[in-house]
């Protein structure tokens, strides 16, 4: 497996949208707070977005938009707002019929936001051929992975003392499988780009480990790091009333300490995506 050259997520294509798909098959990871202020950020970048919930069974995503349209009509005010759909896993028969109603589904819908700027794709923690699917049209793919040796064990077997790579896992392997579909479209190569969320705030031994196993891993299945967001009460707080970290001017908010380290994590993340102009004046 060999690394793709980093795609710009301001660099949209003139002939269809910029696909980002937030993938992991765990749940808890972070996709859906990555996902809302990734959406919020190319919003108030001025693109046209579109945002698809796949895990539309739990709804995470589309439970955070349903809030923030409550906080504007609370509180009268506009905040940017992406065309949102949920897409259900096929309820038919035969795993043949479920699989190939499910891509036509997200193929049509694709087709339906074809004239935007972007499309972000929230998907299950779990693997599912409607995952699978979406993965094959990801121009950028993200997966937030907990700082954890459990969440690191998706992308790759570990040896018993933790410092030594054994091979792929479960996650690396279907993204592969993923990009040689891809590749036989003559489509680019996927951008993969796994963000550290919820770090410790402490510089442990466990922590240290798993920093230089993902880089080793990078090289070798070929993705890029990027800086996650912490363990932040403030995460949790916004989710209730849709907010973001790039809400915080419309939404009164006092600033905080923890508001501006957390703000300074969104920043550096909208970095390595590409989206260096917006993420100063947004975040500041």
């Amino acid at each position: 497996m060999e690394a793709s050259g980093p795609v710009s997520v301001t660099a949209m294509s003139e002939k269809r949208p910029q696909v980002i798909v937030l993938g992991n098959e765990k749940g808890g990871s972070g996709k859906s707070t990555t996902a809302m202020h990734l959406i919020v950020a190319l919003l108030r970048q001025g693109k046209a977005v579109a945002s698809l919930d796949l895990d539309a069974r739990q709804g995470t995503l589309s439970r955070y938009l349903e809030n923030r349209q409550a906080f504007m009509q609370a509180e009268g005010v506009r905040l940017p707002m992406p065309e949102h759909q949920r897409l259900y896993r096929s309820e038919a028969d035969s795993r043949r019929e479920a699989e190939a109603d499910e891509a036509q589904r997200l193929d049509a819908v694709f087709q339906q936001y074809g004239k935007k700027d972007v499309i972000v794709c929230d998907t299950p923690g779990s693997d599912t051929a409607l995952s699978r699917h979406c993965h094959t049209k990801a121009d950028v793919l993200i997966t937030p992975l907990n700082d954890s040796f459990i969440d690191l064990d998706l992308l790759a077997r570990v040896d018993r003392d933790g410092k030594k790579i054994l091979g792929p896992s479960v996650y690396s392997q279907m993204v592969w499988e993923q990009r040689l579909a891809r590749a036989k479209t003559g489509a680019r190569p996927i951008d993969w780009i796994v963000m550290r969320n919820r770090l410790s705030q402490l510089d442990a031994r466990n922590k240290r480990d798993i920093g230089q196993l993902l880089a080793l891993l990078a090289k070798r299945i070929g993705f890029r790091l990027a800086p996650g967001f912490g363990e932040r009460v403030i995460f949790r707080e916004l989710f209730v009333k849709g907010l973001t970290l790039l809400d915080l001017k419309e939404s009164g908010t006092t600033m905080s300490m923890s508001h501006v380290a957390a703000r300074n994590e969104v920043r550096a993340l909208l970095e390595v995506l590409g989206i260096a102009g917006l993420s100063a004046a947004a975040v500041a």
